[in-house]
């Protein structure tokens, strides 16, 4: 029997399909009346920073050189985001689409491998569902971790999920962002429609609204825009937005949702981080998967597949969340 080989084209479909999330400004005891939210626009200042870069040691211990750079001005152009002042809390909404056939990949040119993908895709899901996954899933919904710097601070953060006919409201502050707990009752029943939804068996669209009381006038966070073009900008900071109204990233809303691996070497150092094959967390610098520890995704997946050695069942939870995921796998020539 010829050695099973992996896949050159391989590339599965993410199946938590989320939106981006737009901002509204309203008052924190309105948080029922849709109504009554306005959208956040976007503003430009235009000001005089002072110079607060480290200098080389050279300008630094010299006095006249440090006073010639300080007086020099720092003239920025930026876009930012703020609440009214007469609204103190923050609306941020986006739907949630989840999506099932896992064992199925979007693309994959040899049939043999595909068989052994999908036979060890449904193992896993006949003995485990996706239980662990979808309860995690969930609890990054009811804890706000969605709202990134937004969150921080803040007086009081609810979120509020609706699907067809039922309505959870979760207080964010009763879930903690560094470790994941038993679901409950409404919780409970959001990871079970998230399960079911992975799983195929029922329809799962949801839409969320957190709301984040911040304060009047408080500024607020969109994501920020990459320019890759800097010759068609003039500022130094571009905030997103969709149709005139701030918004956040879908693809930062997904990273967050997706902030569920606490199944790698340092995890109960670093806590949660995004479901990534090599673990990669960008604004530290580092993987916390490395492929010579043997614990990123292509290692644990081809040993699982190709030799049927199947990992650990925390890495395989790690494994199935990275199909959830997303991407394109396939080897490399």
């Amino acid at each position: 029997m010829a050695k099973l080989e992996t896949a050159s084209v391989l590339a599965f479909e993410r199946k938590l399909a989320n939106s981006d999330a737009r901002m509204f400004s309203g008052q924190w005891d309105q948080r029922n009346e849709s109504g009554r939210w306005q959208p956040i626009s976007l503003q430009q200042k235009d000001v005089r920073g002072t110079i607060s870069n480290r200098m080389k040691a050279a300008v630094a211990n010299d006095p006249a050189k440090l006073d010639a750079e300080i007086e020099k001005p720092n003239l920025q152009r930026v876009d930012v985001a703020a609440l009214p002042f007469d609204a103190d809390t923050l609306k941020v909404s986006f739907t949630l689409r989840v999506l099932g056939d896992l064992a199925s990949p979007s693309a994959c040119n040899s049939p043999s491998y595909q068989v052994a993908l999908t036979e060890k895709v449904q193992g896993y899901i006949q003995t485990n569902s996706f239980t662990e996954l979808a309860k995690r899933y969930a609890e990054n919904l009811a804890n706000g971790r969605f709202l990134w710097r937004n969150r921080v601070g803040a007086e009081a953060v609810e979120v509020h999920v609706n699907h067809e006919a039922s309505r959870w409201v979760f207080n964010s502050y009763d879930f903690s962002l560094r470790r994941f707990s038993s679901p409950e009752s409404d919780l409970q029943a959001l990871s079970n429609v998230i399960e079911q939804g992975l799983a195929g068996e029922n329809f799962a669209f949801v839409t969320v609204d957190a709301f984040v009381k911040l304060g009047q006038g408080q500024e607020v966070f969109p994501s920020q825009e990459l320019i890759l073009d800097k010759g068609k900008s003039d500022k130094s900071k571009v905030l997103y937005h969709v149709n005139s109204v701030a918004a956040i990233h879908s693809q930062k809303i997904g990273n967050a949702l997706r902030t569920i691996d606490t199944w790698y070497p340092d995890a109960d150092e670093v806590g949660p981080i995004a479901v990534e094959p090599y673990g990669s967390v960008t604004n530290r610098g580092t993987a916390y998967r490395q492929p010579k520890a043997k614990m990123d995704f292509y290692n644990l997946l081809d040993n699982w597949i190709t030799k049927d050695q199947a990992p650990e069942i925390e890495q395989q939870h790690y494994v199935i969340a990275t199909l959830i995921r997303g991407g394109v796998f396939g080897k490399a020539d």
